[in-house]
């Protein structure tokens, strides 16, 4: 099976910074995409920020130039380098991998991230 745990989150003011981590464990072999997400009590799971197949990378719209989704390899961690925070980024914040070898989805547990005004 797949892990992943993510670290990283914390409180921070608007304008600040914070690094997530997620490490991942298991069987990961063949093609699969792998990202962050994020969900608040007012708002759906969405999408932040994605490697998907090809090397294509993918950032939602309201974290593009805030944002930068990274990853060592040698170290099985994907990194989500946030800069520039706003009120509105507070949420909890979670690493997902879907492999399609597989045909699922894995999921962390997430980190929460909150943003003061």
């Amino acid at each position: 099976q797949v892990q992943l745990v993510e670290s990283g989150g914390g409180v921070v003011q608007a304008g600040g910074s914070l690094r997530l981590s997620c490490v991942v464990s298991g069987r990961t072999s063949g093609i699969h995409t792998i990202g962050w997400y994020r969900q608040s009590p007012e708002n759906e799971r969405e999408l932040v920020a994605e490697f998907q197949d090809g090397g294509r990378v993918l950032y939602a719209d309201s974290v593009k130039g805030r944002f930068t989704i990274s990853r060592d390899n040698a170290k099985n961690t994907l990194f989500l380098q946030m800069n520039s925070l706003k009120p509105e980024d507070t949420a909890v914040y979670y690493c997902k991998l879907y492999s399609w070898n597989l045909g699922r989805a894995f999921w962390g547990q997430g980190t929460q991230v909150t943003v003061s005004s």
